[in-house]
């Protein structure tokens, strides 16, 4: 990789190098391939020399991805993966074989991109955005420093317009499709569903987990068109749950090729098993098609060792404290179910923190009626909404649902009060719940974890 002399280099320190990358986001969300394409052209096309698994959807991306990077890592071959938000530190989202990049690295890379994202910003394109200049130094990352065999490449937002798009894929996967981004997206599941299928290429398979009729149904048209097999549960996959307990459950998978029984997960909640079942047919098709080699015995062992933080983490166990990263209807549904089915308390205390951008009445739809305790805060993020604006629509959703209990609804904008408030409320045999905006959670899990600041989860 080139080396840049002292006097040359833009940023002397790691932290300078974030700093201009996170300086980044007031610039916004720029949909459209152009920066990245001019970007990649000047960096010599990195993403060229890489085998792409390219992971979409509306919630569930993250575990999938992690299923995937633990199994590739487990089976003997190196992995880069790059995900996002991260949660503790910058570094997490660009990964190989598991580990953040290292900051050195990081900057040396910062060092390379920002002249010609500098270059960019004279033009009529304008300056790259955050995500650009992440994705863009992930794919220098892993195409001139690390060289991995796969690389598990989350989309940001959307699909057919994120800046991940602009790689060619071995295989496509998209989770599901919900209520989310919607401001950005379109007003419709159908043309939610239209963007997030942009990331289906010609030629290319498709695994996808969306249950819709009509969204399948826009799928596989979408996919016909551009002659590409699509592999839907519900028809060419299914799973069935074979038993249920914490931090343990287990499928049967049956796909095209082979049926796989009693296959051991880690992560919680029922929705893991379908984010599983995602994955191991993405696996089964890159077995078949793409002569990967995955013995059963690292595909159990990495199954049941898959962690993914902020998703039913329990960081504290006196008081018992639980971190879920669900922001969105569907995400919020995903948790009561957990709730009810894998978690047993006298009390529910929840303290959330959203941004203002979020459908917030569907969130609290699916979650108040199980609450004991509402303890409503503010992220530490320029799009937050604010706690007491908060409080009135979860009343407003109290009084639409008819719910005949007394629910404690305290407003505390200090996540850290917040929090503090959280803990005392919470007995032995309760629980404490919290939950919302991923900003929300990166800085509650640092502090409970490490008592320190999270770097955010941009």
């Amino acid at each position: 990789m080139e080396q840049y002399t002292e006097e040359a280099s833009p940023f002397k320190t790691y932290t300078e190098a974030v700093n201009w990358i996170t300086g980044l986001v007031p610039v916004g969300i720029k949909p459209g391939l152009q920066r990245m394409d001019l970007l990649m052209e000047k960096l010599g096309h990195p993403h060229r020399r890489l085998k792409f698994i390219h992971v979409g959807g509306t919630n569930g991306k993250g575990s999938t991805c992690a299923f995937l990077t633990k199994v590739l890592i487990r089976s003997g071959y190196d992995v880069g993966t790059f995900t996002s938000p991260y949660l503790e530190k910058f570094t997490n989202r660009i990964q190989y074989n598991g580990q953040d990049i290292e900051e050195e690295d990081l900057l040396l890379l910062a060092n390379r991109l920002k002249p010609i994202a500098d270059e960019l910003e004279e033009t009529e394109l304008g300056s790259p955005s955050m995500f650009e200049i992440c994705t863009a130094l992930a794919l220098l990352y892993f195409g001139t420093v690390t060289f991995p065999d796969y690389v598990v490449l989350e989309v940001g937002l959307g699909g057919r317009l994120d800046c991940t798009n602009i790689v060619s894929p071995v295989i496509s996967v998209i989770t599901n499709i919900g209520h989310d981004h919607m401001d950005i997206l379109g007003d419709t599941l159908e043309q939610v569903a239209l963007e997030k299928a942009g990331i289906i290429k010609p030629g290319v398979p498709l695994v996808t987990t969306v249950e819709q009729p009509e969204l399948a149904e826009l799928f596989i048209r979408d996919a016909k068109s551009k002659r590409t097999t699509v592999y839907l549960l519900g028809k060419q996959f299914t799973y069935e749950p074979v038993s249920t307990e914490l931090d343990g459950q287990k499928l049967n998978f049956t796909g095209p090729f082979r049926s796989i029984e009693n296959v051991p997960v880690s992560l919680n909640g029922a929705h893991q098993l379908k984010n599983a079942a995602a994955a191991l047919m993405t696996l089964e098709v890159l077995r078949q098609y793409n002569a990967l080699i995955v013995d059963d015995e690292d595909l159990f062992a990495a199954m049941s060792e898959t962690q993914w933080p902020g998703r039913l983490e329990m960081v504290s166990d006196n008081p018992r404290i639980l971190l879920d990263g669900a922001h969105n209807p569907e995400g919020a549904q995903t948790l009561a179910a957990a709730l009810n089915d894998t978690y047993s308390y006298k009390k529910l205390h929840l303290m959330a923190g959203m941004l203002s951008t979020k459908n917030q009445p569907g969130y609290f739809r699916h979650i108040l009626p199980m609450v004991d305790t509402l303890i409503l805060t503010e992220p530490d993020f320029h799009k937050k909404e604010n706690a007491s604006r908060l409080a009135d629509r979860a009343r407003e959703t109290l009084r639409e649902l008819d719910v005949n209990r007394d629910i404690d609804i305290v407003v505390e904008p200090d996540w850290k009060k917040a929090l503090e408030q959280l803990k005392q409320r919470t007995g032995q045999d309760d629980l404490a719940v919290v939950s919302g905006t991923l900003y929300l959670i990166s800085d509650v899990r640092s502090w409970l974890l490490y008592t320190t600041d999270s770097e955010k989860g941009w």
